[in-house]
């Protein structure tokens, strides 16, 4: 199912209600859902390599807390924000001030990811290394995540259970 925007983000308590959790596609409702927003959005830094090495640890190891605590929404909430750390380093590599599409977002889309009619800016024909170490960095973390066993045994469930 995908990703319900129509929820109340600023009320609704994700751990006392997880059944509210759609695990959506990519990185949807990253910077929406609590507790865990809040919990894992200040341990979040892609600036260069050595923040995005010890971040994407700091955020792992709040994954596999989450894990540990039979918590799915958590840890796939810290899987989220370790995948929005390799993708915005690329964007940040790729495209000056890590602005990817010309113009505002549209009202009606804001909080959601993608080009929603507007046109992709040039691409940086030298990338900034040290962001793509970055990204590097959080892919290999994010790789690592995806497979986890555990995760995906209580993805299995979490689905069964909930259908989401």
């Amino acid at each position: 199912m995908p990703f319900d925007y129509t929820l109340d983000f600023h009320t609704v308590d994700f751990r006392q209600h997880p059944e509210l959790y759609r695990v959506g596609r990519g990185e949807q409702g990253v910077l929406l859902v609590q507790p865990y927003k809040g919990e894992i959005l200040p341990h979040w830094r892609f600036k260069n390599a050595v923040t995005a090495r010890e971040s994407s640890v700091t955020i792992y190891g709040l994954f596999e807390a989450y894990l540990k605590a039979q918590d799915f929404v958590g840890a796939d909430m810290a899987r989220k924000f370790i995948q929005m750390g390799y993708t915005r380093a690329r964007r940040y590599a790729n495209h000056a001030g890590g602005k990817k599409y010309d113009g505002p977002v549209p009202a009606d889309k804001k909080g959601q990811s993608g080009a929603h009619g507007r046109a992709e800016l040039p691409r940086n024909p030298h990338p900034d290394v040290d962001k793509v170490e970055a990204a590097a960095i959080f892919k290999r973390t994010w790789d690592e995540a995806k497979v986890n066993p555990e995760y995906i045994r209580q993805k299995e469930a979490f689905i069964e259970k909930y259908g989401k």
